[in-house]
Formats: structure tokens, sequence, C-alpha cells
């Protein structure tokens, strides 16, 4: 423990860490409650019931609690037994069962007690891990969501690498515009009475419930890390155990969505009654975002973000009357998220983009607010982007910053803006003597001449104003992120590409990041398949204008997932201008993508009851199939044949409507691979440089080995 004032060092030498809990085990905040689940029912032991269980899963001594009787298969308490997405419900419990024998016998239990299954074992079933609980702040109640799945439709990719055979992955799955979606559920348990209480929930057709939870401390962080927060870290397990918002047990905090996310509730419920009460209502005719809210003056007032002006900002509200006393801050510019509140000096320290004059828009700052007064200041100035981390009291935090063009460095404040000393500034000779360029970033209009994007350029460290180069675009359209590198990053992957001997940029387009105005993060809305591809086209167009050693002729694109989407979308929708592609794992069939993600970013139209009161949904989208023989260009298509996230379907149904169109294109199947690629990504990374290497610089490599992998792997020996 360092105390800054006095500049001492106390180092606890005796520290001993905790050994981690069984994996089926959610340990309260204050370790006097575990609760499990067996079969699809929630149960509870004490502490010193769970002393027993970690020497003897099997110990007959053992007095634990059924708390439900209701769960089955995909309406479950039980985490492995919920039906969602990517899910193996065989394979997951047999794993606990092994991991509670390997205890058992760790433990020093004969091996027949240890193969020895208990009564519980044998009525209800081996213990497994319960769906995640969040704790009263008084550790007197609980709370689960439990999400009933059993109408939803199943989807399934198959493991073929699987030993001795290849299995089938099932798991629920709802997707866009189908009547059968999952519910949600809310309860609430008192501990010492063992009694259920099921707060009153229903407002939206097929609406969305997430609780509103205490922010996390350091000392919470601190706890996980040593494991003395009972439920968290290497002592525990789980990380840090989630908290309910209010400071008192006798109220719990949740919002609701509805389907459509054009309408937003935050409630306040009774648990002891399960009545719900709204507090905030939020309205719009596009979707809603949402960041969480926080409880201050003993919880009689309420912060709550919204974009309800055009712009990000935050409200104060009065919980009693659930009116809005005051909007905090106001401008042209998008708060990003609460760091802390003081309660104390009604001062709040939230982070911001877009409010400094003449700044990137999406760099950060750390700003100090009177939530009374709407008094603001800045406290971290410098044209780069921040990220404060501050101590639980409010009266310093750390500032790291950097830019694309320079190296982090951290510094010490104190929470009044004043430089308290410098902690730390990375040294990058080294890597400038090796021969590194810095990025370059840059600035160009949008398709209608007006909105500005923000853009980085990476060009190859020889680079040669006389040669002409080719241009690539790494893309990922958003709407809810935008990929354009903002900070330091020497091992960022387009820096390898643009040695290859080509240009590469990443740049934004409307529709993409949040961190601007609603309008700019709501065009797309309605238009998922082609609402960013002008602006991606319209900044190739100007940086050639610019720079006459980039060559218009040799143009590419790739990117991965919704990338990999907007990529095809590109080379199907611009063929004469994009010539060489490279699409991975793209969601190209966003009707057979996941409902939430689909619905939300292209829109769902909520349609009136029929006469027998049923509400139902109408959905329709662009998909790159139906574009797919205005192929001109050469593209590579990619997926693993085992990703549950984008199915292998969404590029199939590209490669089917090809191959109808007779076209020739190429197409890499990864086996055994969910949506990231895992271990095959540096082989992704070179089957890249290789396929634009040919395609835009005439390159092509023939050989069979891949010589650079081989490199490394004999460097890594």
């Amino acid at each position: 423990e360092y105390e800054i004032a006095t500049g001492t060092i106390v180092i606890n030498d005796k520290y001993e860490p905790e050994k981690a809990n069984p994996t089926w085990a959610a340990v309260s905040p204050d370790k006097k409650t575990i609760i499990f689940a067996r079969g699809h029912n929630l149960f509870m032991m004490d502490a010193a019931n769970f002393e027993l269980a970690k020497k003897n899963a099997s110990d007959p001594a053992i007095q634990e609690t059924p708390l439900t009787t209701d769960g089955e298969k995909a309406d479950s308490y039980a985490r492995n037994g919920t039906g969602g997405q990517g899910q193996n419900d065989q394979l997951q419990q047999q794993q606990d069962v092994q991991q509670q024998d390997t205890q058992t016998q760790g433990a020093g239990a004969q091996g027949a007690n240890a193969r020895q299954q208990s009564e519980q074992d044998k009525k209800f079933g081996p213990r497994t891990a319960a769906i995640g609980a969040s704790w009263s702040q008084d550790n007197l109640r609980f709370s689960v969501t439990r999400t009933d799945q059993r109408k939803v439709a199943d989807l399934w990719v198959i493991n073929s690498l699987a030993s001795p055979r290849p299995t089938l992955n099932t798991y629920k799955y709802g997707m866009p515009g189908e009547e059968n979606q999952p519910q949600e559920e809310l309860h609430v348990f008192n501990i010492a009475a063992k009694k259920e209480v099921k707060v009153t929930v229903d407002a939206f057709k097929d609406q969305q419930l997430a609780l509103e939870t205490a922010p996390v401390t350091n000392l919470d962080r601190e706890r996980a890390d040593t494991g003395g927060g009972g439920a968290g870290g290497r002592g525990g397990g789980g990380g840090v155990p989630s908290r309910w918002l209010s400071v008192n047990g006798d109220k719990i905090y949740y919002n609701r969505t509805s389907r459509d996310l054009k309408r937003i509730d935050i409630v306040e419920a009774d648990t002891a009654t399960g009545e719900s009460r709204v507090i905030v209502q939020e309205r719009s005719n596009t979707y809603i975002e949402i960041q969480p809210v926080r409880l201050i003056n003993g919880g009689k007032e309420l912060i709550h973000w919204s974009e309800r002006d055009g712009w990000g900002h935050y409200y104060l509200y009065d919980v009693a009357t659930a009116k809005v006393k005051r909007q905090i801050d106001s401008g042209e510019f998008v708060d990003t998220g609460i760091v802390s509140v003081d309660d104390k000096t009604r001062t709040m320290y939230f982070n911001a983009a877009g409010k400094e004059p003449n700044d990137d828009p999406y760099f950060l700052h750390l700003y100090r607010v009177n939530l009374d007064t709407g008094d603001m200041k800045l406290l971290n100035p410098g044209s780069a982007s921040h990220s404060a981390s501050m101590n639980d009291k409010c009266t310093y935090f750390v500032d790291t910053s950097s830019r694309i063009t320079t190296a982090p460095e951290s510094v010490l404040y104190d929470t009044l803006g004043n430089k308290v000393m410098d902690l730390e500034k990375t040294d990058v000779s080294l890597l400038m003597q090796a021969g590194f360029k810095y990025p370059e970033p840059f600035t160009v209009k949008a398709d209608d001449g007006i909105t500005e994007l923000d853009g980085v350029m990476f060009k190859p460290f020889d680079f040669d104003e006389t040669k002409k180069y080719p241009i690539i675009e790494y893309v990922y359209p958003g709407p809810q992120t935008e990929s354009v590198t903002k900070t330091f990053n020497p091992r960022e992957q387009n820096v390898a590409l643009a040695n290859v001997g080509v240009i590469v940029i990443e740049v934004g387009n409307r529709g993409g990041s949040p961190q601007r105005s609603k309008w700019y993060h709501n065009y797309g809305y309605g238009n998922l398949r082609d609402y960013g591809l002008a602006d991606k086209k319209s900044a190739v167009e100007q940086l050639a204008k610019l720079h006459p050693w980039i060559d218009l002729n040799r143009v590419g694109m790739y990117g991965h997932s919704g990338g990999g989407f907007m990529t095809a979308a590109a080379m199907f929708g611009f063929p004469d201008f994009y010539k060489v592609g490279i699409s991975e794992s793209g969601n190209h069939d966003n009707s057979i993508y996941n409902r939430w993600w689909s619905e939300k970013h292209d829109g769902v139209k909520e349609l009136p009851p029929d006469k027998d009161g049923v509400v139902k949904f109408e959905y329709d989208i662009d998909k790159n199939q139906d574009i797919a023989k205005n192929l001109k260009g050469h593209l590579l298509l990619m997926t693993g044949d085992y990703d549950n996230n984008v199915h292998p379907s969404n590029t199939f149904r590209v490669v089917d409507a090809l191959i109808k169109a007779n076209k020739r294109f190429d197409l890499l199947v990864l086996p055994g691979q969910p949506h990231s690629y895992g271990p095959d990504q540096d082989y992704v990374f070179w089957r890249r440089i290789d396929y634009f290497a040919k395609w835009l610089l005439g390159a092509e490599v023939t050989e069979t080995d891949m010589t650079e992998l081989q490199r490394e792997r004999e460097i890594k020996k």
C-alpha cells in the first residue's frame, strides 16, 4: 500500500491468497450465503455447509435448501440449462460433475466416497452453476433474471474436429421477425425467509429486462483480486459480485425495453410485493440507447443518461415524484460514462467526447460538473484520447492519454484539475530506431459533402511518393462502434498490412459511432446493408484527389463480422470501384442473424393487436445475396464452420447466389473455428496478405509452405 501524502510503502508479506471456490458456487459478498443449481432449479446453503462441500461434495451431513421447483430445460435456473446461445448442456454438465469429483478426491476422501452420490445428487442431479445472481447491499436478498426460451427455435453448428466423432451443438437462437422470442422474468429471494417474490415486470410484448446495479469500486476490485470478496477473483472464481443499485433491500431497480427498442422504462420495484413503479420513460422513433443509472442523496435522486435533445447528456430525477429536476449538462457533445459521483459535494465526474473545439470528436476527456448549478470543468486537457481512473474518495485520478501519433503517458491529477506528478511515459526510442513510422490522421467529407469523417492512414515504412500505391479500406460499419484507431497501437494489423506495399485506411461513416449526435448514429436506421458504402467510397476518392500516389484503379476492402458484411456489399454495390474484397464471417443475411442486433439497427415494426389481441412484428431487410450477381472483382469469403454467433449459413447463402450467377470467387472455411477464428488467426492474416498481394500488387505467392508462419513457429520453439 502506497500512502501518497507521506510516500510510505507498506508490504503485506504475510498475505496468502484464498483457494478458489468450486465453479458451481455463487457466494454472497458477506460469504454467508451460497447459491447453486441442481437440475434446473435453484438451491441455497449457508457458509458452514459450504465448508463441508468444499472438503467432500457428497458429504451426507451437508444441509441445503431448494428454493424453486418450476425450473425446466430452456426455462431454467441453471446456467447450463437456459438453452442460451452457444450452450452445450450435456458437455457442461459432464465438466461440472468431473470438477466435483476432482475436488472431492483432492480433499483426501477415499475413492468409494468420492464416487458416492449423495441423496440430493440422486434426486436432483449434481450441483452446477446457477444463472447470474445480484445481491442486495445488506446481503439479505438476491435476485435472478430467468429467461424462458422453450418456444424459441433451435439452431445448430457441428464441431467437425471433435474426436472421435463430430458433435452437434444445439442452442436457442431467436431470429428477426420470428414470433417466438425469449421471455424474461425477475425473481427476488428473501434469504432468511427462503421466500421468492416474482416482480411484476410486464409492459411490452417480447420485452427485455436488465437489472440496474451498483457501480464497482476500486475496493471491490481489490477484494476480488485478492480473494477477499467471497464471490470474486482468485478467491471466489466469479469476479466482483453484482450488487443492487438501491442501498436498502426493500427496493430494486431495473430497466425494460420494448422489442422495437423505441420504448425504455427505468423502474423501481418493491421487493416485498413485487409491484413496479416507472421512474423514467424514454420514447423515440428510432432505437434508444441507455447507460447505467446512479442513485444519490440516499436514494432520493437518480441520474439518468438520455439522447432526448439529440445529444447524450445526463438528467437529474426526483425518485419520489418521477420528475426531471434539471438537465445536468448540455451542448453539442456526448457524455460517454460516469466515472464517479461525490454525494457530499454534489459533484459528478464523467467522460465526454466532442466538447473541446478543434479536437478530434472521438477523443475522450474527463469533466466535473456540479449537479445543482451545472458548472462544468475540464480536468485532463490536451488533444489526445484520455482514460481516467479515479480513487473511491474522489480526490485523485490517474490520467493515461495517447493518440495515433503519440505514445501513451500517465499523469496523476487531483480532482480540482491540478497536476500532481508525472507517472510514466512510454519509451518508443527503440521502436523508432527499428524504422517505425506513425500512421497519419485525416479528415474528409461524407458523401453529402457536409458531414466530417475522421480517419487514419497507414503507409509503408519505406513510402515513396513518386510511386503509385493500391489503397485498401479496413471497415466495420457500426452502428455500435466505429473501427477507426485513435490511440497508439504499433501492433495494429494494418501497420503490418501496409508494409506489404499498400496504403491502408480506416475511416468513419454516417451511421457509425454512437459518440456523436443521435442523427449521426441513427443515419443507417432502416438501411443496414447500404448506408455506409457511399461514405467509404467518397473518402477514397477525396484522398486520391489530394494524393497522386493513390491508385484509384486498385482499390480493396476487408473486414470481419459487420466488416465482412460491408465488404461483400461494397463489392456487389460498387463493382466497378472495388476491385478486391476479403469478407470474413459476414452477417450477409441479417434475417438469420440474432434478433436483437438486426431488429435494433435496421428496425422492426410492431403491428396493432389483431382481433384476438395478439401483437405481431413485421421485419424486412436487404441481403447481400440479393445483389451478389453484380460481382466483377475478386472476392474471398471466409467463415468458421463452428460459428454460433454469425452462423456459417450467412456466408453459404452468398456462395449459393454467386454459383447461381456463374461467378468465380474464392472461399476459405476454417474447420472447428468460432467467430473469432481462435488459433487460425495468424493463418488468416497471411492468407489476407497473399490475396491482396496477388490481385493488387501482381505478386502471387506460389509455394505451398507459408514460410512466414514456419519461421515464427521456429522462433517460438
